[in-house]
């Protein structure tokens, strides 16, 4: 059986592992603030490979009630959830 030689990679540099993976170098990672679980987008554009730094679930959850927040003012009168709350007891 032939013995395989692990090349030595160039700084800044990754290979495509047999099952498809890669390792981003540490630099990138930590010159755009990655942590784990940060989600990522990869898109093929012209023949290179694009990252993008992706909004997880929380950020968009949170993004999604600032949104919302304050839209319905105005929609109920004056006291109507004291109203309610006083007839669930």
């Amino acid at each position: 059986m032939a013995t395989r030689t692990k090349l030595k990679r160039r700084r800044g540099y990754t290979r495509l592992s047999g099952k498809r993976q890669i390792t981003l170098p540490i630099a990138a990672v930590e010159a755009m603030g990655l942590g784990p679980g940060d989600e990522l987008r990869v898109d093929a554009v012209g023949g290179q490979i694009i990252l993008t730094r992706e909004e997880g679930l929380t950020e968009r959850r949170r993004r999604a009630i600032q949104l919302a927040a304050g839209t319905l003012t105005g929609l109920y009168e004056p006291g109507y959830l004291d109203h309610l709350r006083d007839e669930w007891r």
